[in-house]
């Protein structure tokens, strides 16, 4: 079908922008858009990620496989522009069977170049409307971004994105209290007084406020911006601020993963905007997804996301921040690649490190994503998370007072009547 005949009945093809800086919420809230049964739509997804590894389409496509999926690397509002209205035609001949296009676009992107995509463009313009555009703001981290001064020419992504707002999403109210609410809201109507602001949590809001509101205006953005339709212009990123992507096939051990991003965000959390993956891990069928914005991490197995017998197992990785080591980044990832066998066998005596140095034996390697459960000469069980000698060792003749890591995240979420230590039953 071609271009011009999908425009015979008329209608236009509305058009949601979802906006929004690093770690807001934007792929939690758009899931909960794509899993929602109250608006009975189906869509055409354009996924925009700042980085060359793409993480985000991952997840959306393990989760929504009725959509239709473009992914675009790089910032969509400047050096990819002209790959926006290029794959917005591709879709033209795909989109009868859908009911409108959600864009995604990266969270460092200003969403005013994108806008005016659907007025500059005569093509497009007759094709698609836009319907709003949804920005999602962490109310956690959103002051410090909003108030953050910027090299001279250089904007600040996270004000344009609260300017352009037809609806404001006020998301991750579980993590400050009432005052901070507040304060967020008032530096977001001194950007914008006319934007609607939800709050929410975990990007939980009925769609129907978000989707087919009609709310975009043009007359309103000319009034604010009266060079909003001048295509000359450009956006200038903080030079500052870069992406460093790891991806390689193979398995890593998420447990060692895990502590040395601890001590990275205990390090330098205030630099590190953003931090996200897909991993296959060693022993694990499921996959491991987790997500960072600055001190905050999230992570875990979930049995929605399975590696199928015919899917090539890899690691996908992305961090985004200000003066980031890319060597140092990559050469940290892949040492929590998983490439030589393990030291031990099952059957062989070794000592674990369980606070003090306690004697026990290989009974399985590889349990749960750890590469030894090890049953102590006491009866019980723990998992060896890395194989080297600060966790497990051959056993010596004497026990001694093993040093407690400083990140320890195997024994994170103990449960009551346990030993932190111990290994699940």
């Amino acid at each position: 079908m071609s271009f011009a005949a999908t425009r015979q009945n008329g209608k236009k093809v509305p058009v949601t922008i979802l906006t929004g800086f690093l770690g807001s919420g934007k792929t939690t809230l758009l899931n909960h858009i794509l899993a929602s049964p109250s608006h009975g739509m189906r869509f055409a997804i354009i996924e925009n990620e700042f980085g060359e590894v793409g993480v985000d389409d991952q997840v959306i496509k393990e989760t929504s496989e009725e959509q239709i999926i473009e992914v675009m690397n790089g910032c969509i509002c400047c050096t990819v522009r002209g790959d926006l209205s290029l794959a917005l035609k591709r879709l033209s001949a795909k989109i009868s069977g859908f009911d409108g296009v959600i864009i995604e676009t990266t969270g460092l992107a200003d969403p005013a170049p994108v806008a005016q995509t659907f007025f500059v463009d005569d093509a497009i313009k007759c094709f698609y409307s836009l319907d709003g555009i949804i920005t999602v703001v962490d109310a956690k981290h959103v002051l410090e971004h909003l108030r953050e001064e910027k090299p001279e020419g250089v904007e600040n992504e996270c004000v344009e994105q609260v300017a352009f707002a037809d609806r404001v999403l006020l998301n991750k109210c579980d993590l400050v209290d009432e005052k901070t609410i507040e304060e967020v809201q008032q530096a977001i109507r001194g950007i914008n007084a006319n934007a609607d602001i939800i709050p929410t949590q975990y990007g939980n809001v009925e769609p129907s406020r978000l989707i087919n509101i009609e709310a975009f205006s043009l007359e309103n953005v000319l009034k604010m911006d009266p060079e909003f339709l001048n295509t000359d212009g450009e956006h200038q990123h903080d030079l500052t601020v870069s992406s460093v992507s790891v991806h390689f096939q193979g398995e890593l051990n998420h447990q060692q993963l895990r502590m040395w991003l601890g001590d990275l965000i205990q390090d330098k959390a205030k630099n590190i905007f953003r931090y996200k993956g897909v991993l296959a891990v060693k022993g694990m069928d499921e996959k491991f997804v987790f997500q960072g914005v600055h001190m905050l991490f999230s992570g875990g197995f979930d049995g929605r996301f399975r590696w199928r017998r015919d899917e090539v197992r890899e690691c996908r990785l992305v961090f985004i921040g200000r003066n980031l080591d890319k060597k140092a980044l990559e050469s940290a990832v892949m040492e929590c690649r998983v490439e030589r066998p393990l030291r031990f066998k099952v059957g062989d005596r070794v000592e674990a490190n369980c606070e003090e140095w306690l004697p026990g034996t290989v009974i399985k390697l590889w349990d749960e994503g750890n590469p030894y459960r090890i049953r102590l000469a006491n009866g019980e069980e723990c998992w060896g998370p890395v194989d080297n000698d600060d966790f497990v060792r051959r056993p010596t003749a004497s026990a001694v007072r093993a040093g407690q890591k400083r990140s320890s995240p195997w024994w994170d979420g103990e449960t009551p009547g346990k030993k932190p230590w111990q290994a699940r039953r």
